[in-house]
């Protein structure tokens, strides 16, 4: 491959960002003649994004930094059909008022990795014009680009049908309005790029095709490989349950702690994609061997948790796990919650769902017979165990772990 002309796709080339490019050489012309403007679609079936939504962010992060406009597009509209891709049921069906909380909490984290000042970044819902299709105009306007034999080659129809499982109709035409969407913001404002996860390159290729058909500019497709850690676990997901990007739904601590348990062969890579520390940097870090690849996981931990959550946050959650961890001390800042009824008792296992260290009693079960809850460093044996105020500690706490490296502080109230 020749030499990459614009830092854009440099960067992510050096970084490890791209799976594929529909036109690699075009998008690398173009980005080196002038700024671009390209778009990364969010659905809103959640308050918060998890860390697998993280590398498009980066990706538009990197996009702005060498001198382009990123979009981030809400999927107020979207949100209401469903994305059928890599999932193996229908979504469920949210309603309006849900769509649009859920679009309002998510919005907190962008402005943490991209400047939306003046005409930098934008922030646009793709409600703005789908909500506005008349579905006769749509179907010929927009529908009559498309062809049904090859709607049903794509993995996101074809793998659900192949499985004998259930593909609506509505989740059918979700592809007709990604599509759409990539249109509109050419359109509007010039977009000429849309990046996604690899599960999206048929979507976006369809958003290409269908710009042709109906007279837009040249439009690209770039695609971030879909992570998994190198054992092949998913990323975004642990025993109690994703790993959210909002703070109010997984605290600093907690984050930070997800990034230091990051398995050994993981560490360079998940340092260049989730991370702005320089190459030399990374490379000085991912050369360490034995038992100093921990200070990597350490960096990679505050830094993520940083770019996040601010720098003071991460520097106060590596504190407490090293009071934790190093000095075997009880961290108070360790994350927290209010448990009532203590004076009455309250069930182990019902103590370790609401400390959000298990999803469910029944994996508190699962994690007893293996000998994996604590409470105050004393294995749990008994799931019938009954909290009372006995156990607090002369700190006023409880100290519930899941594991050796997952601790969080329950205070009666």
């Amino acid at each position: 491959m020749t030499a990459l002309k614009s830092d854009f796709l440099r960067i992510l080339t050096e970084r490890g960002y791209i799976h594929q490019v529909s036109d690699l050489e075009g998008l690398d012309d173009a980005a080196s003649k002038g700024q671009l403007t390209a778009y990364v679609g969010y659905d809103c079936t959640a308050p918060s994004l998890h860390i697998g939504s993280l590398i498009s962010i980066m990706m538009l992060h990197w996009f702005q930094e060498t001198g382009h406009r990123p979009i981030t597009l809400m999927g107020g509209g979207t949100t209401r059909v469903g994305d059928p891709s890599g999932k193996d049921e229908t979504r469920r069906i949210l309603t309006v008022e849900q769509i649009d909380e859920n679009k309002q909490s998510i919005q907190k984290v962008f402005a943490k990795l991209i400047d939306y000042q003046g005409d930098k970044a934008l922030m646009i819902d793709n409600a703005e014009w789908l909500t506005r299709l008349n579905y006769i105009d749509m179907l010929r306007d927009i529908g009559r680009h498309f062809s049904v034999n090859r709607m049903l080659s794509f993995d996101s129809v074809k793998l659900r049908l192949d499985r004998d499982q259930e593909l609506s109709f509505i989740e059918f035409n979700y592809m007709i309005l990604q599509a759409y969407d990539f249109v509109e913001l050419s359109r509007r404002h010039g977009c000429v790029l849309q990046m996604g996860g690899s599960d999206q390159w048929g979507n976006i290729i369809n958003g290409i095709d269908l710009g042709r058909r109906m007279g837009t500019p040249q439009l690209y497709a770039l695609t971030c490989p879909l992570l998994t850690t190198s054992s092949g676990a998913k990323m975004g997901k642990t025993a109690s349950g994703a790993v959210w990007l909002n703070e109010d739904m997984l605290s600093a601590y907690d984050y930070w702690q997800y990034w230091r348990n990051t398995e050994d062969a993981d560490v360079e890579r998940f340092l260049k994609l989730f991370t702005t520390l320089p190459l030399d940097e990374i490379a000085r870090l991912a050369a360490l061997g034995g038992a100093e690849i921990n200070e990597a996981k350490k960096r990679l931990a505050t830094e993520t948790t940083a770019l996040l959550h601010g720098r003071d946050k991460a520097l106060a959650a590596e504190e407490t796990a090293r009071k934790t961890f190093e000095e075997g001390t009880l961290a108070t800042d360790l994350p927290s919650f209010d448990l009532p009824g203590l004076s009455a008792g309250v069930g182990v296992l019902n103590a370790f769902v609401l400390a959000g260290l298990v999803p469910s009693t029944s994996e508190a079960r699962r994690q007893i017979a293996s000998g994996g809850l604590r409470v105050n460093d004393v294995i749990v044996t008994d799931p019938k165990a009954v909290l009372g105020l006995g156990d607090v500690t002369a700190d006023g706490v409880i100290k519930l772990s899941l594991g050796k490296k997952r601790h969080v502080l329950a205070k009666p109230v």
